[in-house]
């Protein structure tokens, strides 16, 4: 509305925002962001839902204003801000001058007497102001015309005031609310009020008296013998209480009202901010002024065409690298349904229409025989769908995404719209856009021009990326791990995607079944031993059920009622026996859910499920898997492992496994080089009983169970990180007894705590962390001022090179299993990775040749200081697999 003037309370805003923030938010150089970012997600949602005509942001200034001088303790008390919040407010001003959004601050006095100011001037103008704060002072601001939203519970959630409005909650006119102010003082900002005196006594007497003037003046009517003896007592803090809660409305501040007006933000500099403060999220929704974006190249020097499929045969693609992008839905339970083929040679550009699965079969035919070298954006499926047409074993070259998340592996995603914005300050539609643009012309028959175009954006700037990109790489010692690792395990995972895991439906019903007798079990046994039926599933009524009606010892209760967390509920687990069994049922209702229910509609009519598996989402480097997450079967309780039987080997073949033997221990070893771990894991010795013999003064013969599997999670421990606290939890010692555990182990193995410390100092220098192969993690926490913080910064520090080292010998070994099948023209297949584990679908009659390959694969994937070992196992299902 172009005569709605909005006026931000800048300091209370951002004070919202970063205490609603569950979790810190940092950039890789340790800068705090989270108040940042909540802060322009309401400011956001402020312009799109109110649009208005003008804007400004009103800020307090550090310097004494008047109600310091007049009253000392005035806003004493309050709690100081951290420094974390604090590093944020010269940054979102340098973000809202970007945005050409004007901002106030003036000597003397507060922001809320500055956007006093500007409402009621804007009020007079015949402006429509409405202001934002978390402040109730300002509710005495409310007019017909001027408006006060105050945000409550984070940024989210808010109350909208206007005069009416003001009646109806307080019943009192906005000018009253600064008498009650006067009366019932403020304890945020320190203004004292008449001691006594609440919200409630306080609208009483303003109802019967109107204002604190009349109230002083006639207490004698004061029916209440106490309350009239407080009020006469303390007049005189009344009086100046009502003074500092007034909100000054004519101060000084110059300003043209024109200068409020909305304008078009300066792009290259937000795009320089957003880039530096690693705000995707905002970047993705910025609009670039194209015209004067830096040009990247001129597109008329492209030539492009659209061809058949046998025009495509024609063209001389041999050997080349092409960049390529498949249209099509790349479904994955049923077959991919492909409708164009993009494709970009050096500056010829084709597009080719596919009407159906011959003739995209006819075109990956033709691909496969030139052997050219693919590259592009998220390749991933793009080759998925390609091996789905026929294309055996297609050649990657350079993924824009994959080399996006080696550059930074911590962001939230890799949209090339992102990528090309950060780059050449250029705007390009995301595949979300793309397709809500094409679902619309394809009613209007226009689609076929909309596709040939889409293509060439995608693929010109994912060629114009590659230089920059590698140049990066280079610069970040990163080439070989992109080029000889990341790269050649995309057709791996488009591989396995194709090939998928059968699945036994009657097995999988038998597990449901199975689920359905132990969770009506539960279900008896949790109403039996509270004495009621109610919805398990409610938090609410467990809540009250729980810490209520039994009275098990909770959290503190809320407005929606007590809290019914897994955290909170393991607290108590050996309170009551209801408690045990309600997180046993909600273990298996979610395993009934996910992976009985979840599981039927992704079974393809192959009688396969084919998952997908991901590169650039975890930062330790590791694979992460979707639709369904088959890493993430919980195995721990055998009904969960009762779900691997569904998958079965197809007749004719076993399913071979091979699993690392304690690979991050060997890490561990390896990279800290300690005498003791080398010469144990190369000997052949039980690594945990050696830890319990050299760390608790054990013979090792003499070493029992119990003490084993201390030794066991002190081994562990020390590569999380671990805290005394932690271990103690873990193995059920006192905290001193744990913290002697992890001084000892210390103590004899001197080389793991310099290798250790040496981590985190490096971390500390360069902010980030590397693998044996040079893979980086960026660790900002490592930085922080908050000790909680730093603590968890130090764990990743000390954690993630031996992680991301495991994550990066995988990956090796499943490069070389699928290189070495396909070189000795076997029939088996990779089909599965899980973590350090890789499950191979293998033909009867190849299977005693796939176990040595896959055993000497693993094996020898990299030359350390102690043997690589895996633990092999084969059967028909995968719950034998053991």
């Amino acid at each position: 509305m172009e005569k709605r003037i909005v006026i931000i309370d800048g300091n209370s805003l951002m004070n919202r925002a970063y205490y609603a923030m569950q979790r810190p938010m940092m950039t890789r150089e340790g800068v705090y962001t989270q108040g940042i970012y909540g802060f322009l997600n309401m400011l956001n949602k402020i312009m799109n839902d109110y649009e208005p005509g003008y804007i400004a942001v009103a800020w307090d200034r550090k310097t004494p204003t008047f109600r310091h001088k007049e009253y000392d303790a005035y806003k004493a008390g309050r709690r100081k801000m951290p420094p974390e919040l604090a590093m944020e407010f010269p940054l979102i001003k340098d973000i809202l001058d970007a945005m050409k959004i004007r901002q106030m601050e003036l000597d003397g006095f507060e922001a809320d007497d500055i956007i006093g100011t500007v409402a009621k001037r804007s009020e007079r103008e015949g402006l429509d102001p409405l202001i934002i704060t978390g402040d109730k002072d300002a509710l005495q601001l409310a007019s017909d015309k001027i408006k006060v939203m105050v945000t409550k519970r984070g940024i989210s959630e808010f109350d909208l005031y206007d005069k009416d409005k003001m009646l109806e909650r307080y019943h009192l006119t906005p000018e009253q609310f600064i008498d009650l102010k006067g009366l019932m003082g403020d304890q945020s900002d320190n203004i004292p009020g008449i001691p006594g005196i609440g919200e409630k006594t306080g609208i009483k007497l303003l109802e019967e008296f109107g204002s604190v003037a009349e109230l002083i003046a006639n207490t004698e009517k004061i029916s209440a013998v106490k309350l009239r003896e407080k009020v006469e007592d303390n007049a005189d803090l009344a009086v100046m209480s009502r003074r500092l809660a007034t909100i000054i409305t004519d101060v000084p501040v110059e300003y043209e009202t024109d200068e409020l007006k909305v304008q078009e933000p300066d792009v290259d500099r937000l795009v320089d901010l957003y880039q530096k403060l690693e705000l995707n999220s905002f970047l993705k929704k910025l609009s670039a002024d194209t015209g004067s974006a830096v040009e990247a190249d001129d597109p008329s020097d492209y030539a492009r065409r659209v061809l058949s499929v046998s025009e495509l045969k024609e063209i001389d693609l041999n050997g080349k690298e092409v960049f390529l992008h498949v249209f099509g839905n790349g479904d994955h339970v049923n077959d991919p349904v492909v409708t164009g083929i993009a494709l970009l040679d050096g500056k010829d550009y084709y597009y080719i229409k596919i009407a159906d699965g011959a003739e995209f079969a006819e075109a990956a035919a033709a691909l496969a025989k030139a052997r050219v070298t693919i590259s592009g954006h998220s390749l991933s499926q793009d080759l998925y769908m390609l091996m789905k047409g026929g294309y055996e074993d297609p050649k990657p070259g350079f993924d824009t995404e994959i080399a996006a998340y080696l550059l930074d592996p911590s962001k939230s995603g890799y949209e090339l719209k992102v990528l090309v914005l950060e780059e050449f300050r250029i705007e390009i539609r995301t595949d979300k856009e793309f397709s809500k643009e094409a679902a619309q012309t394809d009613l209007l028959g226009e689609n076929d021009k909309l596709f040939e175009e889409r293509g060439f954006e995608i693929l010109r700037f994912s060629s114009l990326l590659k230089a920059p990109m590698e140049k990066k790489l280079a610069d970040f010692g990163m080439t070989d791990l992109m080029k000889n690792v990341e790269m050649k395990v995309v057709p791996v995972l488009a591989s396995m995607e194709v090939e998928g895991m059968s699945v036994d439906k009657s097995m999988l019903s038998e597990t449901g079944e199975q689920l359905d007798v132990r969770i009506k079990e539960l279900e008896q046994g949790i109403y039996d031993a509270t004495g009621e039926v109610f919805n398990i599933n409610s938090p609410k009524q467990l809540g009250d059920v729980l810490f209520g009606k039994l009275g098990l010892p909770s959290g503190k209760k809320t407005k929606s009622g007590y809290s019914t967390s897994a955290d909170i509920l393991e607290k108590v687990k050996d309170e009551h026996p209801s408690v045990a069994m309600v997180l046993e049922y909600r273990t298996l209702t979610k395993l009934r859910s996910t992976y009985v229910d979840g599981l039927v509609p992704l079974i393809g009519k192959d009688g396969k499920i084919h998952c997908h598996f991901q590169q650039t989402v975890a930062a330790t480097g590791r694979l992460s898997c979707t639709e369904p997450n088959l890493q993430n079967i919980p195995v721990r309780q055998e009904l969960g492992r009762t779900l691997r039987k569904a998958f079965v080997a197809e007749e004719g073949r076993t399913f071979l496994g091979a699993d690392y033997s304690q690979i991050e221990l060997r890490l561990m070893a390896h990279l800290s080089g300690d005498p003791a771990l080398i010469e144990a894991f190369n000997n052949g010795e039980d690594i945990h009983r050696k830890t319990a013999s050299r760390v608790f003064g054990i013979d090792y013969d003499k070493v029992t169970k119990l003490d084993r599997s201390r030794a066991k999670a002190v081994n562990f421990g020390i590569i999380y990180g671990m805290s005394g606290f932690g271990l103690a939890q873990d193995i059920h010692v006192s905290r001193k007894e744990a913290e002697q555990y992890i001084a000892d182990y210390f103590e004899k193995h001197k080389d793991v705590k310099a290798y250790m410390d040496g981590q985190v100092e490096h971390a500390k220098e360069t902010g980030y962390s590397e693998t044996i192969l040079g893979r980086r993690r960026y660790i900002p926490e490592i930085r922080s001022g908050n000790f909680m913080v730093r603590q968890l910064g130090e764990r990743l520090a000390m954690n993630s090179p031996i992680q991301g080292s495991a994550a990066d010998i995988i990956k090796i070994a499943m490069v070389r299993v699928y290189e070495e099948i396909r070189k000795r023209g076997l029939r088996s297949r990779l089909i599965l990775q899980i973590h350090d584990e890789l499950i191979i679908d293998t033909f009867d009659e190849e299977k005693e040749e796939i176990r040595e390959l896959l055993k000497t694969c693993m094996e020898d994937a990299m030359q350390l200081k102690v043997k690589l070992l895996c633990d092999m196992g084969e059967a028909k299902n995968w719950y034998d697999l053991k």
